[in-house]
């Protein structure tokens, strides 16, 4: 009989898809991208690697011929893949039904040179009718939709790998540009800049608790003497003064208080009720920008949390494929959610028709549907056997989908005017008169029920001419506010909005600049570093266009145009990168141009000819009295935050030195308090040659480091405190404060102080009370079965149940168990295996053997060598990186400067596996945005 393969990215997807189909198919994961321009010079091929352009992966001066290497660790897959193919018939490649999925599977056919028919299997939602429907109607591969991606591609690695070095020379080695992340950064920067340059304003109202017939309501002032009361927009954000042409009073603080006076003395009056009935129409079905800020909203997730999950729902068949910009639903999707209303909330809760939507933006692609529940009979959130994020987020789809075909909310508001004297208050009402949809989806509210009561304000009956009592009468103090950092939702829409890269590609913008310090979260909002400071200030003054949004949503529109048919990739190239005004020329006269000092020097911060910096390990104030001072910026401040007293006081505690606290009784050392990269931390003695690494411990927030007293600074060096010894291992167990917090530990084995225990009190009887607790991971995940050390390396391995199933906690490597698997009945000696087989082969036995090891001396001989070599080998580099930069400056102790990427190697090795594919031109499998 005949056999099939059928190739996708996952191993959930194969599993999913194998369900429906027929037994003579064979389904194969191909486990994500199969091919890639290479990720280093030493992954180059040897006969490439005398190339001007080597170092790109890209032949830039003959058509742009990409070389393509099959990564390290895909061999086997590849193998594997090239085995079944051998044993089959004919082959389907069913990657998904994009760009990127297209790419993945022209890669496959370039890789496998098929000599069996093949064909283009694409589907939307992993459900029997869409996998049926796809056998019965494949297609080629789309060559336009490769060379649309494969353009995308080589557009990312030449911005990134040409821009990046000139930020190594020019502000800090390590740094790094990208196609779409710098004009995403650049967002965050600007609003930066906005509350830098914000000037806020005082003004005041008066607020009254009113009654009638028993019955409270609040209202406000909004006029006096017939003129309207300044409010927060009537002020100008950057002088803080009245805005022009504005006829408002603005009332201070005693104009206010004379005010409540007043109205507390008259008779308060209905002046006018008006009444309006409203209705309110559901929001659209989810795209994937939508679905990354309501997700941010209402569950905290992540942009990219959000895609991992709804990868994850995708490929069990719960949900459509979920990388679109396109609200339309399918005609199946519509009935399954029309019966799903009917049958939960009753006829009365359908919409009078069929609800259908369209994108707004011309440039939304609709080769998908809406995110949605798969299938044509939508599972309800509590049959689906989900929990934790894969619910919820199953639950939001759900809702948002089953809203679109409901009826529409009916509302009725009141805006009631009253007088009191010359005074003249405001108050608002609203009822909700039918809920319709509401019953199911609240925008930003995850309870609809709490959503519907918290929305409405019920006033007493009032009609004009009615008296009401005042109860109480006060004035409110107001400040105008800077305009709110950019959340994870809110950036996701402007992006959206400023046609910045895709939809799918959000997630990877958000977490690039976050890894590579340039942003960091406080809480939900966004912060730029000074370091993204400093990236975005040299693009703007010499590559403005990379970060003019206008012109990165062009560039989308020409990829857009290629993938259509409708534009010639090769001729765009050419005119980016080789033309008279090209990247190339500009990047050649502006390494001459650009003026390194100025360059690391932040714009518009800074007083008293105190200027900021950055360098290799933070930034730092420079201030000159004289002879020039420097001293380090906690990263924790914020650039807009910065203020003169502060700067101040920094170069101030810089030129007096460390000035002691006092003296440790104990040591007779003196204690000090210093303001590293990373905030004030107090020290114990002096570093010296003989003491290169003195005892140290970070202030916490709530202690003043100004104030801070000498006691206070010895309880905080007195950890950490050894409670003990553990009465089974025998091995200490500490208690310390760190990065999330107090906690305790034990042979690397870790867990939060709870509330109400104290750090510094806790005994050894309650640590233990704490680590006998199950260990639930931040992910969610908590360990079910206990095995022991590895027989050979004797590290710990432990079972855990995660979220994508139970797993091999080895030392810090997870290990997905196989199928079939039974983590109760797992012995050690079968975990031993799985893992050697799993980590990168055979586990690698630790240098110190245990004790009456034969090989003891030998093996700790060994690894005093490699340490060496490996020494030796680190400072090599850090030496060539040196020659390379112009070297940078910086006032603290001495980190990584925020350098995420590694210099390339200089070795000849050639790369295992390596396979280069010339004369081709197509996508490489890879993403946006890439960095040097």
């Amino acid at each position: 009989m005949a056999k099939h393969l059928v190739i996708v990215e996952s191993p959930t997807k194969a599993r999913t898809i194998r369900r429906f189909l027929p037994d003579d198919f064979v389904v194969a994961a191909s486990m994500g991208h199969v091919r890639d321009l290479p990720a280093s010079k030493s992954q180059v091929p040897e006969r490439y690697r005398g190339e001007s352009w080597a170092d790109l992966g890209i032949d830039v001066d003959h058509g742009f011929v990409p070389v393509y290497v099959v990564p390290r660790g895909k061999q086997k897959v590849i193998r594997e893949l090239r085995r079944l193919l051998r044993e089959c018939d004919s082959l389907y490649l069913a990657t998904d039904e994009d760009r990127e999925g297209e790419s993945i599977s022209w890669h496959l056919v370039e890789l496998l040179q098929p000599r069996v028919p093949v064909r283009r299997m694409v589907f939307d939602e992993i459900t029997r009718r869409a996998i049926e429907d796809a056998l019965e109607h494949p297609r080629d591969i789309d060559e336009r939709l490769v060379r649309a991606q494969e353009t995308r591609r080589i557009l990312d690695r030449i911005v990134g790998y040409t821009i990046s070095p000139v930020l190594w020379k020019k502000v800090a080695y390590g740094l790094s540009a990208g196609r779409v992340q710098s004009a995403g950064l650049r967002l965050i920067v600007e609003r930066e800049r906005e509350r830098m340059a914000f000037c806020s304003a005082e003004y005041w109202d008066v607020r009254a608790e009113l009654e009638r017939e028993g019955r409270t309501f609040e209202a406000r002032l909004v006029a006096t003497a017939g003129r309207r009361v300044a409010g927060g927009k009537d002020f100008d954000e950057t002088t803080g003064a009245l805005r022009p042409g504005r006829d408002v009073v603005v009332l201070d603080g005693p104009a206010a208080e004379r005010v409540a006076r007043e109205v507390r003395q008259a008779t308060w009056r209905v002046e006018s009720v008006e009444e309006k009935i409203s209705t309110v129409r559901p929001a659209p079905p989810f795209t994937t920008s939508t679905l990354q800020q309501e997700a941010n909203r209402k569950l905290g997730l992540s942009a990219r949390d959000t895609m991992r999950v709804a990868q994850s729902l995708y490929e069990r068949g719960l949900i459509t494929y979920m990388r679109t910009d396109s609200p339309t639903l399918s005609s199946e999707a519509i009935g399954g959610a029309r019966r799903t209303v009917e049958s939960l909330y009753g006829s009365e809760y359908l919409s009078d028709k069929p609800r259908q939507y369209r994108a707004r933006s011309r440039t939304a692609q609709e080769a998908h549907e809406a995110i949605r529940p798969a299938g044509a009979q939508f599972r309800h959130p509590s049959q689906t056997g989900l929990s934790g994020r894969d619910l919820a987020l199953y639950t939001l789809v759900w809702k948002r989908t089953v809203a679109t075909q409901m009826a529409e909310a009916r509302r009725k508001s009141l805006a009631v005017r009253l007088s009191a004297g010359q005074h003249t208050f405001a108050a608002n009402g609203m009822v909700i008169v039918f809920p319709g949809f509401l019953r199911a989806w609240v925008e930003g509210h995850e309870s609809p029920e709490s959503a519907l009561e918290e929305r409405e304000v019920i006033l007493p009956p009032l009609a004009r001419g009615d008296t009401v009592g005042a109860r109480g009468v006060e004035p409110v103090r107001h400040e105008t506010r800077p305009p709110a950092r950019y959340t994870e939702a809110s950036l996701v829409r402007r992006l959206d909005e400023a046609g910045i890269g895709r939809p799918s590609t959000y997630a990877m913008i958000i977490g690039t600049i976050l890894e590579r310090g340039y942003v960091r979260k406080v809480g939900s909002a966004l912060v730029p570093t000074f370091t993204g400071f400093a990236v975005v200030q040299l693009l703007e003054k010499h590559f403005g266009e990379l970060v003019d949004y206008r012109f990165t949503s062009q560039m989308e529109e020409r990829l857009d145009e290629i993938a259509r048919g409708e534009q010639e990739w090769l001729p765009y190239l050419e005119s980016f990168y080789n033309g008279p005004d090209g990247l190339r020329r500009r990047i050649e006269l502006k390494m001459k141009e650009i003026d390194a000092e100025a360059s690391r020097t932040i714009d518009g911060v800074g007083t008293d000819g105190i200027r900021i910096r950055v360098g290799r390990f933070g930034p730092y104030a420079v201030g000159r009295n004289g002879e020039e001072v420097r001293a380090s910026i906690p990263e924790d401040i914020a650039p807009a935050d910065v203020t003169p007293e502060l700067l101040r006081e920094l170069i101030e505690r810089a030129r007096r030195g460390p000035e002691p606290l006092g003296t440790d009784p104990e040591t007779g050392q003196p204690v000090y308090c210093l303001i590293g990269r990373y905030g004030p931390y107090v020290q114990l003695g002096e570093a010296t040659d003989d003491n290169p690494k003195p005892r140290r411990a970070s202030v916490p927030r709530e202690i003043d480091y100004r104030t801070i007293t000498l006691d206070e600074a010895l309880r905080l060096l007195s950890l950490p405190r050894v409670l003990g010894t553990h009465p089974e291992t025998g091995a200490p167990v500490e208690a310390n404060n760190g990065r999330f917090g107090p906690y305790v530990v034990h042979q690397g084995d870790f867990r939060s102080l709870r509330k109400g225990d104290d750090v510094y009190t806790i005994t050894l009887e309650r640590a233990l009370e704490i680590l006998a607790q199950p260990k639930r991971g931040r992910g969610g995940s908590r360990r079910i079965v206990e095995l022991g050390e590895h027989p050979r390396t004797g590290r710990r391995m432990d079972v855990y149940e995660g979220r994508y199933g139970p797993y091999i906690k080895y030392g810090s490597k997870n290990v997905g168990l196989p199928e079939g698997v039974d983590p109760k009945t797992l012995t050690l000696e079968k975990a031993a295996e799985i893992v050697d087989a799993k980590a990168g082969g055979r586990a690698k036995t630790k240098a110190k053997s245990k004790p009456g090891s034969k090989s003891k001396g030998k093996t700790a001989s060994k690894a005093k060598a490699r340490s060496k070599a490996k020494a030796r080998s680190k400072a090599k580099a850090r030496s060539k990186a040196k020659r390379r930069s112009t070297g940078t400056s910086d006032g603290g102790a001495k980190t990584k400067a925020g350098a995420t990427s590694k210099p390339r190697s200089k070795r000849k090795a050639k790369p295992a596996g390596a396979t280069a594919a010339r004369g081709t031109r197509r996508r490489p499998a890879g993403t946006e945005g890439e960095t040097a």
